[in-house]
């Protein structure tokens, strides 16, 4: 019998810390794992860089990785990577927040970041609720969607966060979901790789939550049938009607320019 092969990408991870906290079907897992396979494929370590996580389901990846991790506040994610930026300009950062982390809270930080082109990397896991602290409505949850605090369905019309980063000044921003690890890992890679303000956004299935109450089904590969149907492509894009595409999300590379960086000063990194 050969030997079990463990996966060569765990050596990013801390294993004191596994088994990890996500529910069974969270699409966290996958995000995490497109993380490493990018690692990998660039030939990074984690210890070489800094990641940051504020509170929220996706705020916990940082949690498994054997790089140096601030995990505090929700929100304020981007204040502290100002700072380290600041001091360490040389250091990559990468945050991993969820919608209501980033665009709720901290949309503030969020904005303003953008406008500065701060060179970090946000990797946004999107489930489309709060989803930790009982699946609350959020900024990106659809309209008319029931959730725990709208049980009559949302009168909010959703933001489109990668809409807003571009408005704000981000210089790469791209939007994937889970059921394309490929484009995921790929957009990681081009993100780490850009010297800029990167925002990643992977639409995700929350199971235990969204899934529950606006889709009736915990079941995550139905989450994940329903994120085809919510999503659409290019390719896709020109096979429809703009009707048909009404009120779903474009998946894509956005935007990517090369912009001068923050350093808080005159001087520019």
């Amino acid at each position: 019998m050969s030997e079990l092969k463990i996966n060569p990408n765990r050596r990013f991870l801390r294993e004191e810390k596994l088994p990890h906290f996500f529910c069974s079907g969270c699409g966290c897992g996958q995000v995490l794992n497109c993380f490493t396979q990018a690692l990998d494929a660039l030939d990074m370590d984690t210890k070489d860089m800094v990641t940051i996580g504020g509170v929220g389901c996706t705020a916990r990846i940082p949690v498994y990785l054997t790089s140096d991790t601030f995990h505090g506040v929700h929100g304020r994610t981007l204040a502290w990577a100002t700072g380290v930026k600041l001091t360490k300009p040389e250091i990559p950062i990468v945050i991993f927040a969820g919608d209501g982390d980033l665009a709720s809270i901290g949309g503030n930080h969020f904005i303003h970041a953008a406008r500065r082109n701060l060179d970090v990397t946000v990797i946004m896991v999107n489930n489309l609720n709060f989803a930790m602290t009982g699946g609350q409505v959020a900024p990106t949850t659809p309209e008319d969607a029931r959730t725990m605090t709208t049980p009559y369905g949302s009168a909010e019309p959703r933001f489109d966060v990668c809409e807003l980063a571009m408005a704000a000044g981000a210089t790469h921003v791209e939007r994937w979901t889970t059921a394309q690890p490929v484009q995921c890992t790929a957009a990681i890679k081009r993100a780490l790789q850009h010297k800029g303000f990167s925002l990643i956004e992977i639409v995700s299935q929350c199971p235990t939550h969204f899934g529950r109450y606006a889709l009736r089904t915990g079941d995550p590969l139905k989450l994940i049938d329903w994120i085809k149907e919510y999503t659409y492509t290019e390719a896709d894009e020109k096979k429809k009607t703009p009707d048909e595409l009404v009120g779903k999300l474009k998946c894509a590379e956005f935007k990517r320019e090369n912009k001068p960086t923050y350093a808080g000063t005159n001087n520019q990194i």
